[in-house]
């Protein structure tokens, strides 16, 4: 069994996370229930500020927000000394509402409406991550009218594929964010950007794909970029003050992934950048990078409650929990695996091979298949690991399930950082039109 951060199983067989024994934690807030170890997300966040520190560049590690996106995780990133990468005007809401300063968020996206891009104008954040010719030239017009002149990197995809999973791949030339650089879009773009008189280019983004074990792929990109800065620099007198690398750092979700430790990371880009910049004579620039799952991934643990089973002899044993798909979509869109204990009696033997199934009305709502647990039992409580990362953040209401409660655990004390939604919170939102219910009343 592969116990992450504070994790452990204590004198009565149970699950403890931060201190805090899941049993407790299910009847106090329900399940299904994300329980996130803060001791391991502050330890994943300053494990990249401190690596960063000890390569004597300038650089700013960005919490990719995407992951999961709460205003508590808002609050730990910027007591850790990160930046923040936004999507979205809900993220960046989130954000202002949990008090993070604005000049530290960066704002991506292939599709930023007028309306966001005010929002975040008016908020005066730190930088746009500009992905196309619509919005360089948008952004400059909003800015303009604002009579502002804005931060921007451009963001560029530099042809390198990381061994990662065909979704999840955004650094190849066939995408559908960024400038490509190899047919000259990002030349251009750079170009037109340098002539916007409500622009200050910092320099350009690239992000190669996610769950990367290796550093080959960052050397490839830092490569590419260079080459290009130098490019730029004698074509277009533009030097670059910013790299920004992205994220894709990998973690461990089960005995077949061999993750990193960060600082080997970071120690594969810093050195590619300070050789490759030393030797073009080129000002070393400032390094970003924007780790989500990796902040994430592995301090989240989602709980559940046993239910039905059904066992087909011969076959396989399903065992439903009372979530699924709804609060963890990954294993239905990415084939994602996972690892599981049965967290209130995680001492006893190995007796059976199950499949975990989620209460959805949906054939594909899997969300392990033949999971090796003790005898299960209705009322059990399973722990799913590494749920930290797109878990959360992508979840639905799908059959008016309700989204489940998050709690922070640290040192013995569970702070409640997400309300379990009501059934009033499903229907919040519904209208009943007055001539349906007319046509209701007189039936």
């Amino acid at each position: 069994m592969y116990l992450h951060g504070t994790s452990k199983i204590n004198a009565a067989g149970h699950l403890e996370i931060g201190g805090c024994d899941v049993k407790d934690l299910a009847a106090e807030f329900g399940t299904p229930l994300y329980i996130v170890d803060e001791a391991l997300v502050r330890q994943r966040a300053r494990e990249y500020v401190e690596a960063f520190r000890a390569s004597g560049l300038k650089f700013q590690v960005a919490y990719a927000s995407k992951a999961f996106c709460v205003m508590a995780m808002c609050a730990i990133a910027e007591q850790e000394d990160m930046s923040l990468d936004v999507v979205s005007e809900g993220e960046l809401y989130t954000a202002l509402q949990a008090g993070f300063p604005a000049q530290r968020i960066h704002f991506h996206g292939n599709n930023k409406t007028p309306d966001e891009i005010n929002m975040a104008l008016d908020a005066g954040i730190g930088c746009f991550v500009v992905d196309n010719f619509v919005e360089l030239h948008l952004l400059n017009a909003l800015a303009a009218d604002k009579g502002m002149k804005v931060n921007v990197l451009l963001r560029i995809t530099p042809g390198v594929e990381a061994h990662t999973h065909d979704y999840i791949s955004t650094g190849q030339q066939d995408s559908k964010f960024g400038f490509d650089l190899g047919n000259g879009a990002a030349y251009e773009a750079l170009k037109q950007a340098k002539e916007l008189a409500n622009l200050n280019v910092l320099g350009v983004h690239s992000h190669i794909g996610s769950q990367i074990f290796e550093v080959e792929g960052f050397r490839m990109a830092v490569d590419k970029v260079s080459a290009f800065a130098v490019q730029i620099r004698n074509e277009l007198d533009m030097t670059f003050q910013v790299i920004n690398l992205g994220g894709g750092f990998g973690i461990r979700y089960t005995s077949e992934d061999s993750p990193l430790p960060v600082a080997e990371y970071v120690k594969a880009i810093t050195d590619a950048i300070i050789s490759h910049f030393t030797e073009a004579e080129y000002p070393l620039p400032e390094i970003w990078v924007e780790p989500g799952r990796s902040i994430v991934g592995d301090a989240g643990t989602t709980l559940y409650t046993v239910g039905t089973s059904k066992e087909i002899p011969g076959v396989r044993k399903y065992v439903a929990v009372d979530g699924g798909m709804t609060d963890n979509p990954r294993p239905a869109l990415y084939q994602s695996k996972y690892e599981a204990v049965l967290a209130n009696r995680a001492n006893e033997p190995l007796e059976e091979t199950v499949s975990v199934a989620g209460k959805c009305c949906e054939s594909g709502d899997m969300l392990i298949w033949d999971l090796d647990l003790p005898k299960v039992q209705t009322g059990d409580l399973l722990a799913v690991f590494c749920t930290g990362a797109y878990n959360y953040a992508m979840a639905s209401n799908y059959n008016r399930i309700r989204k489940p409660a998050v709690v922070f655990v640290k040192d013995g004390e569970a702070d409640l950082a997400v309300k379990r939604e009501s059934l009033d919170d499903i229907v919040g939102n519904d209208v009943l039109p007055a001539r349906l219910r007319k046509a209701s009343s007189a039936q």
